[in-house]
């Protein structure tokens, strides 16, 4: 890479770009770390959501055009997205900053930062958070050194996979959810409700519509043989604002109704009065995790994402607190395992005190020591290596 233009006491130009919620966020509090840090001495430019735009960012565009799911989906938007990708790049060019930061969603960043490479090899480009290369498409971390000078990994076994797989310097900077815990621990009272009948399980079909239209079937049938077999249970269904509809609608013929709550506070009000979870496999799997609520984890995909999805995903697990922890705790069910006369007794299991519950509250104490960044946050360790990569630029 060539010599950066930014000279000591200069004014440092990041151009950030983030495309979903999850990566806004993360964008967000780096910002706010490196505006502690640099003062009036840094400048941002790029695409972001709300919170970056609470940090001084004017976005290029709104990233909700960008809000899109499954592969049909995109291949009807492929022409705009294209463009996108091609004006992106193009600002980039013109805003000549020291350093590019991709967050998340590579099929998107990753080929800006292609382009931006080929047209401006002085512009260090960093990537925070990594693609899934340990789980599918291996090939990805090696092809990413002619375009990425470091990654920023959210989980800890991710350096060494970078290693393993001779991709580009990566770092280990800790996952933003570490910094939530006190949030999803229970008081005593709230230890007492989630020890107490009848129990709380919480429902978790997703966080996007289209997981929500795959999922809601099964969750209701499974929901309905259990309730039928277990007796009395308190479902809590926790959703966002802009899924209250699509989850109002997804549980109407349920044999049993959950109670709806909205928001961040209420998901994880609920978790902490949890005494075992039934949902879709995600970053809420390593949530629940953090939270020491047992779980039985689901995926049910369109027929062309699971054809695709069996023949590329090479992980031993899809679920993150799997990964994490090193083992299989919690059990999985995946397509055509993703049938009530195999959840019902898992749920059952996982309800009660079981080998499998104890298997996985034993594994989750290990989370903390697995997951922690001693005393400094994620984002104050995230901005450590990009002020790193600058000086060294």
């Amino acid at each position: 890479m060539m010599a950066a233009r930014s000279s000591p006491g200069a004014q440092h130009r990041l151009f950030l770009i983030a495309t979903e919620e999850s990566g806004d966020r993360l964008g967000a509090a780096l910002m706010k770390e490196l505006q502690q840090r640099l003062g009036v001495s840094v400048r941002f430019e790029g695409v972001g959501g709300r919170a970056m735009a609470e940090q001084g960012l004017v976005s290029l565009f709104p990233i909700e055009e960008l809000s899109i799911m499954g592969i049909s989906a995109v291949v009807r938007r492929l022409p705009s997205i294209l463009r996108r990708i091609r004006s992106t790049a193009e600002a980039v060019h013109r805003a000549r900053p020291d350093m590019l930061i991709i967050i998340d969603s590579p099929d998107f960043t990753h080929r800006v930062a292609k382009r931006v490479r080929v047209r401006d090899p002085s512009i260090a480009i960093v990537n925070y958070v990594s693609p899934t290369v340990w789980a599918w498409r291996p090939g990805r971390a090696r092809a990413m050194r002619p375009y990425v000078d470091h990654v920023l990994a959210l989980l800890p076994f991710e350096p060494q996979e970078y290693r393993r797989l001779r991709g580009p310097p990566c770092t280990y900077v800790g996952h933003p959810l570490t910094e939530q815990i006190d949030s999803l621990r229970p008081s005593p009272a709230e230890q007492a409700r989630r020890d107490s009948d009848p129990p709380v399980l919480v429902v978790l079909p997703g966080s996007r519509r289209s997981e929500i239209f795959h999922q809601m079937a099964v969750f209701g049938e499974t929901l309905g043989r259990l309730q039928a077999e277990q007796g009395n249970l308190e479902l809590i269904l926790p959703t966002v604002p802009h899924l209250r509809d699509a989850v109002e609608a997804g549980v109407r013929d349920w044999p049993v109704q959950p109670t709806i709550v909205v928001g961040d506070a209420e998901k994880k009000a609920a978790f902490r009065i949890a005494r075992a979870a039934f949902a879709k496999s995600g970053t809420v799997t390593l949530e629940l995790a953090l939270a020491h609520v047992p779980m039985v984890a689901v995926y049910k995909a369109g027929a062309m994402e699971a054809w695709i999805g069996k023949r590329v995903i090479r992980s031993a697990s899809v679920i993150l607190a799997n990964l994490v922890v090193g083992e299989n705790v919690i059990p999985e069910f995946i397509q055509e395992d993703c049938v009530p006369d195999k959840l019902v007794p898992a749920l059952r299991e996982v309800l009660a005190d079981s080998p499998m519950r104890t298997r996985q509250l034993e594994g989750f104490t290990r989370i903390d020591e697995i997951m922690s960044t001693g005393a400094q946050t994620p984002s104050a360790c995230a901005a450590d290596v990009v002020l790193a990569v600058l000086r060294k630029a």
